[in-house]
């Protein structure tokens, strides 16, 4: 026995013990491989100790090197393998050692997800209980795998093998008992991939580029981003995030498989890429299938009528007989029941529940009533007592897990088969209804989705001996149902199988005639007595045939592993019913005890025997206890399923004779459904063994699983379907499902019905082998489709757990399922992470199950998640429930502590991108008088201006110095101060001296304003213009935050070369100035407006005196702003609409407006709407910042606004000034909401402007009111427009503008042409106008720059009207409302911004609709940004609940985007709320966050690099 180099057989008993000791802890995982190096040394001190597998940086040897070979047969002949054997064979190592040796040959460097630090601390190793890494759930086929893994793409054979080539006739060795964790490198340290981030992105127009200190409102913590180190683009030079970015890059540039298909329609249909078929994929080219038939069922004289006779019979001719032993928690017997101890007990309480339960003329029980079986797995007695009196009593038990608390994992679909099956009385025992969850008031619990239910104790003491004139009614077997069995189907549902009588009497002859059971049998039963196995043996066959049953509990295997194979041994039991869990459990436990015997098996039924991965376990545990009188003939698998219930079972073989053959699959074939002989290569193989014949009696077919159930071929794989009595009937009050699984008729090729029989589905997929032996390759419900080929999920967890995952998951706590995303299914691996795990392990383990799978299974991973212990849903036996595991990754409930998404490589369903084409158009080809391609022009206009009587500004406040014009500006609720036109007059008058004389301020000279909203600010801009100087208005530095928007204030006085004034009116002169500044031409600049557009940029426009008097001219006439009117502003005075109603339309038209600074609503929530309800004011205008700050603050508040009086149904319209698309969302949300207060829903309407021109659109009092149209955003990408229905799929709905202002005309240009569109195309609104801007400003007067944005021409058409480009994409649609002049209403539409825009796939994106699609992927989302970065997507979200949720949002962001806009993310970041920035305005700086992130200072909670 060499170990490592050590023959242990030379040392010392205790010593080999200890090392035994050791073994078995290392494998256990309860010391680290480090512990065990260190303790092993100190036992072998002249041993030299090997390099520890813990390192991080240090690959394995090959395995061909010996110290490798060593490392992993340390267990040899001992104990027959660790804990871990049930999963791993040395095929299955190899294999993947193979796949990730290719991967390191690669040194592929992937990035690992930045996590803050405080996140996810994991609670020290010892206050945390690890979950039973070896949970023996009854449903556990998934989780209970050797992983013998195949490898590399399986190569198919071309040429049709006969039936006997799939069989290796030479029994197969044991594969694990050498086998210990193989320990693989965590990665290479590979070089830093070159830093890409000094590369300039793209232009994004020729506008000057804000440096990285803009003003930029909720920045996070407050940093200050002109420390650091840019290039030319404001772009970080050196950043740990855009390494890892461009690590990203490195990695997806390998060459996907399967390889993207060139598919692309430019249609606005979308078109999934549909995979052409491989001419190389292997088809089935057998005959058809012949059903293959049983042995005919025996005729047995003394056969009982029914199975309660069989028991009637023993009770009384064998009464002192045991029937029953049940063992309690040491694995010692708690109580034996003979045949007439469960006789007289069925009796006293089918008396019971037929004539004791309710009062005397009431009977609350009758026969075929269905009644609930709620019962412990400690407690078989009891079980057996209560299922044999139902029985008896002729009512039909349904037997059920016994709920242990209100968030049971799946506890609402019990309740559904609870509700289906007509339940409404339940048996327990008196112990287990003590346990039950109760109310305070002592009353059990209501557990979700269950029926009312009432509670009868069936201990002996409660029970009414009948009067010895009765005796129960035991009909001949017939059809009705005898019990009905649950099954959890793969959604979750709990569904009951009903099976009659007869089936249940003939299933129990059929069990004894394949099993050959004797009378007097003793049988150790290690399954659950409630259902499948458990029971028919156990319960049911055993009864028939009077078998000494002893029931080993689940909680006495956990707690004596050895228990069953004692018990074989000291009672000398002829039959064992087990799992391959309980086969690994013996092993584990061997060395305790020397002396057992197995020679008395003459049967060792393997329940999950038709797992594949079954085999390893099957021959380890032959190994070890071959040497205790284990024949190998004895061992027995067979194939199940609640619905068809025993498909197939080996016979027990005779002494002597070969055991049976195994099947050496080709991977690569299986999943193209085919059987192919794996002669390639060994490693890329599944063996798999047969489980026998089929049951006597029983007709069995191969059907293809999907579609009709049309015959297989004969080496093709299908759904095994039977056709026998002794199977279920239906599922209880679910006909229609009914149908499709218990009556299915088979087709032939033709799709011609072979016969009237009909069969049942069992679930399991498989084909009949030479001789007529059966075996099963999986089941459906492990089975999943990703693109056209099928992969068991088994398969898939046996891979994973090949690479070497001792310190990062519990082996029994992983779980596989797929989810569907963009139109395929998409992996997902879910597993429970040990808490001593690290980071870097964790990833390192993740990165390498993504290769090996990869490389082995040639499917991609979509997501691995890696969860803290014990916190996935468990089944009642301590599984995984998969259903539910699924449903929380779905609804982000999951909460991972480690996740890695790999849509890059998975996702290979994606059309092509499209390939735009050159744009070469002449006016020629598509002028025809006012048509273009066929549609009319997209252009459209406001009414006349009619004449500008004056275009002096300065003029116009001097004539109005004798109206009553208030301008009232209202903090805390109180008007503060409130100015006439003459006061105001006076106070610009002595600013404008005090700049002539004080200041030194010369005519034409640049003059910045840094007030706070207010009176003074307005007489300081008239006080200007009195002077001859020009403007600049600024927004003060915020106190609390001066390190981000003090640059900014800086950095406009530099540009502008400005003077600086900031007067309080005792500083102001007594006098006038000594005459008041006339510009000498209109055109003369009145004032300069500066603005950090949405993409980051500083700009300033010029504004001259004859586009202010224009637009005022042209507010007044759309609003009808006469000198009676009152309007409230609640906006920002700094720039745009805001600063012109606030400065100069009130001057103009002479109304009184009530001035509300948006900053006072932070303090004050009812400011703005208090004000219009006491002011009774007709028209307000605010900012969406405003309106969600009303929305979320004072939505739940209506009742408290209405008590003090607030009503807004004075209000006619209210205008939201904003340069970006309507916000239909929140402007809905906002009048449904004040709708209490009596706002009215047509008052909220938008306004739209831009840097080249402040005003376009603006919703008036007349005309008609804003429409909204249905847009499809799959046209949209192409910039197409197609208006659907609401409600249709990829709708959008989009909100007009507003109305277009008097004077300016719109008109819809494609950007790159310059030649107008039709109305059915999506392009850049430019507009005619008399107050566009003059031009933008810039320090070296370099207009020229930018001349085309304010005067540029058609390429075609009308070739000599000036236009300026908004910069902004919309289209013009025309609606059937007439406007005022009584012609139908040309609507403008506004997108988005060009500049914002993402052009991805050759598609055009608009981030608002990713972000919308984002917010609504998780209730914990409260704002998220998207912007891309070399041709990444990187997708920001705040996360306003617990920090545990944030890597909940990683899949969730991601399969939205995917489903909704057929992208990839790159880059998931989630950070705190506030952290994006938002302008005055209320919009998002995206590229300030972008420049953020790359510099690294956002503090991000996570940023996943989806792989």
């Amino acid at each position: 026995m060499a170990d490592r180099g050590v023959d242990l057989s030379a040392l010392p008993k205790e010593v080999r013990d200890q090392l035994a000791e050791l073994d078995l802890e290392l494998s256990e995982g309860d010391i680290t491989q480090k512990g065990y190096e260190k303790k092993r040394t100190k036992l072998l001190p002249d041993v030299q100790p090997p390099a520890s597998s813990s390192s991080s940086n240090h690959a394995p040897p090959p395995s061909g090197s010996s110290r490798y070979r060593e490392r992993h047969s340390r267990r040899t002949h001992r104990s027959g393998g660790t804990r871990d054997d049930r999963y791993r064979s040395d095929i299955h190592t190899e294999a993947v050692q193979a796949a990730l040796a290719k991967h390191k040959e690669e040194k592929m460097a992937l990035p690992m997800p930045t996590k803050r630090r405080s996140t996810y601390v994991q609670s020290p190793i010892e206050t945390r209980t690890p979950p039973d890494s070896s949970s023996g759930s009854e449903d556990e086929t998934s989780v209970r795998r050797q992983s013998s893994v195949v490898a590399p793409p399986p190569m198919v054979n071309p040429n049709l093998q006969s039936p006997d080539s799939w069989i290796n006739r030479t029994v197969q060795g044991s594969s694990t008992s050498s086998s210990a964790s193989s320990t693989l490198s965590h990665g290479e340290n590979s070089g830093p991939p070159p830093d890409v981030t000094a590369v300039a992105p793209p232009s994004r127009g020729s506008r000057v580029d804000l440096p990285s200190n803009a003003v930029v409102r909720g920045m996070s913590r407050g940093q200050s981003r002109s420390s650091m180190m840019e290039t030319a683009d404001g772009v970080p030079v050196s950043s740990r995030v855009s390494t890892k970015i461009q690590q990203l890059l490195n990695t997806l540039k390998r060459p996907k498989r399967p390889p993207l298909s060139e598919f692309f329609t430019d249609d606005s249909e979308e078109i999934v890429e549909v995979p052409q078929p491989d001419p190389n994929t292997p088809k089935p080219e057998g005959r058809q299938i012949i059903p293959v038939k049983g042995e005919p069922l025996g005729v047995v004289s003394n056969w009982p009528p029914a199975l309660q006779a069989a028991l009637a019979r023993w009770g009384a001719t064998q009464g002192k007989s045991p029937a029953l032993t049940a063992l309690d928690i040491t694995g010692k017997p708690l109580y034996t029941l003979t045949y007439g101890k469960l006789w007289s007990r069925s009796v006293k309480l089918a008396y019971t529940l037929l004539n004791k339960l309710g009062t005397k003329n009431e009977q609350i029980l009758k026969p075929g009533d269905r009644v609930a079986l709620v019962y412990p797995n400690s407690d078989p007695g009891m079980f057996w007592v209560a299922f044999y009196g139902c029985l008896l009593a002729e009512v039909i038990p349904v037997p059920i897990e016994v709920p242990l608390s209100r968030k049971d994992a799946g506890i609402s679909q019990v309740g559904f088969l609870l509700g289906s099956c007509g339940v409404g009385l339940a048996l327990t025992s008196e112990i287990c209804l003590k346990g039950l969850p109760k109310t305070p008031t002592g009353e059990i619990l209501q557990f979700k989705g269950w029926p009312r239910l009432k509670w009868v104790v069936t201990d002996s003491k409660y029970l009414t001996k009948p009067s010895k004139d009765w005796q129960p009614h035991i009909p001949t077997a017939n059809t009705d149902p005898a019990y009905i069995e649950y099954k959890a189907s793969k959604d979750g549902t709990v569904v009951g199988v009903a099976v009659s009588k007869v089936a249940m009497l003939t299933h129990c002859q059929a069990l004894t005639q394949a099993c050959n059971y004797c009378e007097g049998e003793t049988l150790v039963n290690v399954l659950d007595f409630k259902k499948d196995m458990g029971l028919w043996h156990g319960v049911l066959t055993a009864v028939m045939n009077r078998i000494h049953t002893i029931s080993v509990p689940y909680a006495v295997m956990k707690a004596c592993p050895l228990s069953w194979v004692q018990r074989v041994h000291i009672h000398k039991a002829r039959v064992a019913l087990v799992k391959c869990r309980d086969l690994h459990w013996a092993m584990m436990a061997h060395r305790e005890q020397r002396d057992t015997s197995l020679a008395s098996l003459r049967m060792l039924v393997v329940a999950d025997g038709a797992n594949p991965w079954s085999v390893s376990s099957c021959d380890a545990f032959l190994n070890v206890f071959q040497s205790h009188g284990l024949k190998p003939e004895v061992i027995c698998p067979c194939a199940t399923s609640p619905e068809a219930m025993t498909v197939a079972i080996r016979r027990p073989g005779v002494p002597g004779a070969p055991l049976p053959a195994r099947a050496i699959l080709s991977m690569g074939g299986l999943s193209h459904g085919v059987i192919r002989v794996n002669t390639e290569d060994k490693n890329s193989a599944l063996t798999v063994q047969d489980v026998g014949h089929v049951m006597p009696g029983a007709l069995m077919c191969i059907v293809r699983p999907d579609g009709p159930p049309q015959l297989c071929k004969t080496d093709e794989i299908g759904e095994i379907i039977v056709n026998s009595r002794a199977g279920g009937n239906m599922y209880y009050g679910l006909p229609g499902v009914t149908k499709n699984t218990f009556e299915v008729i088979p087709v032939n090729a033709n799709g011609v019905p072979i016969g009237e029989i009909p069969f049942v589905r069992s679930g399991l997929l498989g084909f009949v082998g030479p001789g007529s032996l059966i075996f099963v390759v999986g089941k459906i419900e492990g089975l999943l489709m990703v693109s056209g080929r099928r992969h068991n999920a088994d398969d898939l967890v046996a891979t994973a757990l090949a690479v070497e995952p001792v310190k990062t998951v519990y082996r029994g706590r992983i779980t596989v399922f797929s989810v569907t995303v963009f139109y395929d299914e998409r992996v997902v691996i879910v597993a429970e992470q040990r808490p001593d795990a690290s980071e870097e392990d964790s990833f390192q383990w993740m990165s390498r199950v993504l290769q090996a799978i990869d490389s082995i299974h040639q499917v991609g991973l979509y997501c691995l998640a890696l969860v803290p212990a014990n916190t996935l849903p468990k089944t009642p036996l301590g599984g995984i429930h998969i259903s539910d595991t699924k449903q929380f990754f779905l609804d982000g409930n999951l909460h991972p502590c480690n996740i890695l998404m790999c849509p890059h490589t998975c996702v290979t369903n994606l059309p092509k991108p499209r390939q735009k084409q050159p744009v070469g158009v002449g006016p020629a080809s598509v002028m025809v008088g006012n048509l273009v391609a066929g549609k009319r022009i997209a252009q459209a206009a406001g009414r006349d201006l009619g004449m500008i009587e004056d275009q002096d500004l300065v003029r116009k406040v001097v004539e109005f110095v004798s109206l009553p014009l208030c301008i009232t500006p209202v903090l805390q609720g109180v008007a503060v101060s409130t100015a006439t036109c003459v006061q105001l007059h006076k106070r610009a008058e002595k600013i404008a001296a005090a700049l002539t004389e004080k200041g030194s301020i010369n005519t034409g000279e640049n003059v910045v304003l840094l007030y706070p909203p207010g009176i003074d600010l307005i007489a300081a801009f008239y006080g200007c213009l009195y002077a001859g100087c020009v403007p600049v208005n600024v927004r003060p530095p915020h106190p609390q935050n001066l390190a981000a928007t003090l640059p900014t204030v800086r950095m406009i006085i530099d540009v502008s070369v400005c003077a600086f004034l900031h007067m309080h009116a005792y500083d102001l002169p007594r006098r006038r100035p000594p005459q008041i500044y006339k510009p000498p031409t209109a055109e003369m600049i009145a004032y300069l407006d500066f603005s950090v557009s949405t993409t980051g940029m500083l700009t300033g426009v010029k504004i001259s005196h004859a586009a202010v008097s224009a637009l005022c001219r042209s507010i007044k006439l759309q609003c009808e702003l006469y000198s009676s009117r009152q309007i409230a502003i609640c906006l920002d005075p700094y720039c745009g609409l805001g600063f012109v109603l606030w400065c100069l339309a009130s001057v103009y038209s002479g109304h009184q407006s009530v001035l509300i600074p948006p900053f006072e609503l932070e303090s004050c929530l009812s400011l703005w709407l208090s004000t219009l309800s006491q002011y009774r004011i007709r028209d307000t205008f605010c900012s969406y910042s405003v309106m969600e700050l009303c929305t979320k603050g004072l939505g739940t508040q209506t009742e408290l606004l209405k008590a003090r009086g607030v009503n807004l149904s004075c209000v006619r319209s209210c205008v939201v000034i904003a340069e970006e698309r309507p916000r239909l969302a929140l402007s809905h949300s906002f009048s449904k909401l004040f709708k209490d207060v009596g706002l009215s829903s047509r008052a909220v309407s938008t306004a739209f402007g831009s840097r080249v021109n402040l005003a376009i659109c603006l919703q008036g009092t007349t005309g008609p009111d804003p429409c909204t149209v249905y847009v499809d955003m799959k046209s949209l990408r192409h910039d197409r427009v197609r208006l659907v229905e609401r409600g249709a799929p990829q709708s959008l709905p989009l909100m007009e503008s507003g109305k277009i202002l008097p004077g300016v005309r719109v008109i819809i240009v494609n950007p790159e042409t310059r030649g107008p569109l039709g109305d059915s195309h999506l392009g850049e609104i430019w507009v005619n106008s008399p107050h566009s801007a003059s031009g933008y400003y810039t320090i070296y007067g370099e207009e020229s720059l930018q001349a085309n944005h304010f005067n540029t021409k058609l390429s075609f058409g009308d070739p000599q009207t000036l236009w300026a480009r908004t910069g902004y994409l919309g289209f013009v649609k025309r609606t059937e409302l007439l406007d005022a002049s009584g012609d139908r209403h040309d609507a403008l539409f506004v997108v988005g911004s060009l500049d914002e825009t993402l052009e991805l796939r050759g598609l055009r994106y608009h981030p608002i609709d990713i972000e919308t699609s984002v917010s609504r992927a998780h209730r914990s989302i409260a704002e998220s940004a998207v912007f891309t970065w070399t041709n990444l997507l990187v997708v920001v979200s705040e996360l306003c609940g617990s920090e545990q949720d944030a890597l909940d949002l990683v899949p969730l962001i991601t399969n939205v985007v995917l489903e909704e806009h057929h992208l990839i993310v790159g880059v998931v970041v989630i950070v705190d709320p506030g952290v994006i920035p938002i302008n005055s305005r209320g919009e998002k700086q995206r590229m300030h966050l972008r420049d953020s992130f790359l510099a690294d200072q956002l503090d991000p909670i996570y940023v996943a690099y989806n792989m």
